[in-house]
């Protein structure tokens, strides 16, 4: 028999939106090669792979082309197939040893909360050859541990954005976020991500962006609980809870396919 593999729509309670993950549940440690050319295979935006260790949960990320320091939604549709199969109880908290440390992820009635390190961005000057890859002049630029992020003046800018991938290659941050107060009522801000370096010309809906995002909207907008929207074409929802050096993400997730890894 080989290791299960489920492929999970996250940060949405509707099957073919928001952001697609592939989650395999690993029988017993495999090389990282291996890991990688299943990443390729599936070559969704990240596939996660999960090893039990104990009671905590080994779990690290691939895109096609990169392994990655954080990832959100992977998460979150890994925690999902934890508690679908059975393998915690409903109630029990899914604990996760990844390349950022310790992550939680805990069940708030239909949607999962994670529990992710904040990453609050700091002004700066943004680079010239990134503002032209991105196509838009943001009213204010700052920079977290992983990404860029520009602010836009409305979410019509945001949506209209058309970067020029090529160039956004070449930019050595993991990617760059675009956002702006949202239109919407129901939502306080939008965003979208790039990351053409690691393989994800536009991620579809980007669960650690929101570590960055909600700190600066938070603060922006005097809030410690936000939502967000994120405008790709799949589009998705974030709930944001701050919690000092701690950001607590919330979204649901659904099974679209459930196989198994031959090789």
């Amino acid at each position: 028999m080989g290791e299960t593999i489920v492929t999970v729509d996250a940060f949405t309670e509707r099957p073919f939106s928001g952001n697609p993950a592939a989650v395999v549940l690993l029988e017993r440690p495999r090389e990282e090669d291996w890991m990688r050319a299943v990443a390729r295979e599936m070559n969704l935006s990240e596939t996660a792979f999960l090893e039990r260790q104990g009671e905590e949960f080994g779990l690290r990320w691939f895109t096609p082309a990169v392994e990655v320091d954080l990832c959100g939604h992977a998460t979150l549709a890994s925690a999902h197939v934890i508690w679908e199969e059975g393998i915690l109880p409903a109630g029990a908290t899914a604990r996760f040893r990844t390349r950022s440390g310790l992550l939680t992820a805990e069940m708030r009635g239909p949607e999962i909360e994670l529990d992710f390190p904040a990453d609050p961005p700091r002004p700066i000057d943004p680079p010239a050859e990134l503002i032209r890859a991105i196509g838009a002049e943001p009213a204010f630029a700052a920079k977290g541990r992983f990404d860029h992020l520009l602010v836009l003046d409305s979410e019509e800018e945001v949506r209209g954005v058309r970067p020029d991938f090529a160039r956004l290659r070449d930019v050595s941050e993991r990617g760059v976020i675009v956002t702006a107060r949202s239109s919407a009522p129901e939502f306080d801000f939008v965003s979208r991500f790039f990351a053409p370096a690691g393989g994800v010309d536009e991620d579809p809906v980007t669960g650690s962006a929101h570590c960055t995002l909600g700190p600066y909207w938070g603060e922006r907008l005097g809030k410690a609980s936000l939502v967000g929207f994120q405008a790709s074409a799949r589009g998705g929802v974030v709930k944001v809870r701050l919690a000092g050096e701690r950001v607590k993400l919330g979204g649901r997730a659904v099974t679209v396919l459930r196989g198994e890894l031959l090789r």
